[in-house]
């Protein structure tokens, strides 16, 4: 595997790749790898001739000075992970080489931005979208893979795609999770034994909310999430909500849908984590 470290040089790699006819594979995150990043690895070196991925913490979709701060930077341990997957390209820029001057870009997507994450975290999807059209035009791939535990991320990316007319499939896998059903996350790896035990309780509320689906009311679900989620040490519930999976609009009737998204956000100490399930009513 070879590792890039500046813009220009990849930029000239992935053109020349290109222009032989090679498939370009794209995984783009920031690091503190896991086994959801993995697989979304395998499956993208499984797809095409090339895989690159990438590893940046974009300060620009940090809304948290603390937050950005405190993400786990694992660069050594990353590099030994990806080269058991068959990646071909490590992009691994500084923060100076994407940003060489301060930008002044700004995305809106509508409706889309002012729920869940974007309500709680002003100016996210706005830092997404601007590393995420930056990473396409330098890596210029085929195809681009993300994971489904970032549901609105998806979302997000899709519009940027298919607004700015990217030439790039994106390909989005399911969460995966851990034996218990915690959702892996780089995030976790703030969390202690504990506070890894309690964060099961976040899954626990989706399965909850899952079974009373076709019985109960929006907001009888939400109350009972609440509720499950004050017995938990540690847990502040930031949001509970049932959205339609593609606009992730909040449903106006459960009866009505055909498949809704259950998505949660809730701080477990000090460590933010989301989850979400998709749901299709006629297998409840």
């Amino acid at each position: 595997m070879q590792v890039i470290t500046q813009v220009n040089t990849l930029r000239e790699t992935m053109q020349a790749l290109r222009c032989s006819g090679k498939s370009i594979g794209f995984v783009p995150t920031m690091g503190a790898l896991h086994e959801g990043h993995l697989q979304l690895l395998r499956a993208s070196v499984k797809d095409n001739d090339i895989t690159v991925c990438s590893i940046f913490v974009n300060p620009t979709q940090f809304n948290n000075a603390e937050d950005f701060k405190l993400y786990p930077r694992t660069l050594e341990e990353d590099i030994v992970q990806l080269q058991t997957t068959g990646c071909d390209y490590l992009f691994a820029p500084t923060p100076d080489d994407v940003y060489p001057q301060h930008t002044m870009l700004q995305f809106s997507f509508g409706k889309l931005e002012q729920v869940m994450e974007g309500e709680h975290r002003p100016g996210h999807f706005n830092g997404v979208a601007t590393i995420v059209g930056k990473l396409f035009h330098m890596v210029q791939p085929h195809k681009a893979y993300f994971g489904q535990k970032d549901l609105q991320q998806v979302a997000i990316v899709r519009q940027l795609i298919f607004g700015l007319g990217f030439n790039v499939e994106l390909v989005c896998h399911p969460t995966v999770r851990e034996a218990n059903g915690l959702a892996m996350s780089s995030r976790n790896k703030r969390l202690n034994k504990e506070q890894l035990v309690t964060a099961v309780s976040l899954y626990e509320a989706l399965q909850l909310a899952k079974s009373q689906l076709k019985y109960k009311s929006q907001e009888s679900i939400k109350e009972a999430v609440a509720d499950y989620l004050r017995q938990k040490p540690e847990v502040t519930l930031e949001y509970f909500e049932i959205a339609n999976p593609l606009t992730l609009q909040p449903i106006e009737s459960i009866a009505d849908a055909r498949e809704v998204a259950l998505c949660i956000a809730a701080h477990v100490g000090p460590v933010r984590l989301i989850d979400n399930l998709v749901v299709n009513l006629s297998e409840v």
